[in-house]
């Protein structure tokens, strides 16, 4: 099994908490990707600056797409492989800020406000909100 998803998986439960990375007490969507991070990678690429939930919306600052490009590996057209990060436009002419990481089969696990941490179908709905794909770096 591919050590993200494997990671990944570990999460579910997690209650959602704004701002927050820590498995089982508490993460949002950043938070979950950063865990996983962790896990796999270990310390995190970059510091996190406070954020709160319009961050990035008041002058349309693409600023998650921008740190997905920075420090994973983005992905052309084709199909979602397992262990790929997700990237969610949640409205038409809203900045991107959602995240998940896809499990393979058409499933994703991700951080959810009023649900937490849950693996979920990439149904018609979500899937026509993914804006990018990004892989994680391969392990040097």
């Amino acid at each position: 099994m591919n050590r993200v998803v494997t990671a990944a998986r570990g999460w579910i439960g997690t209650p959602y908490r704004h701002g927050a990375s820590c498995r089982g007490a508490g993460c949002d969507c950043l938070g979950l990707v950063l865990g996983v991070w962790r896990e796999v990678h270990g310390t995190e690429p970059e510091p996190v600056p406070a954020y709160g939930p319009d961050w990035s919306e008041v002058g349309g600052e693409e600023r998650l797409w921008a740190a997905a490009r920075r420090h994973l590996e983005p992905r052309g057209p084709g199909r979602i492989g397992a262990g790929e990060v997700l990237l969610f436009r949640m409205r038409a002419g809203a900045v991107a800020k959602h995240l998940g990481i896809a499990t393979g089969r058409g499933r994703f696990v991700h951080a959810y406000s009023g649900h937490g941490v849950v693996e979920s179908a990439l149904t018609p709905p979500w899937a026509r909100r993914v804006v990018a794909r990004f892989g994680f770096p391969k392990e040097g």
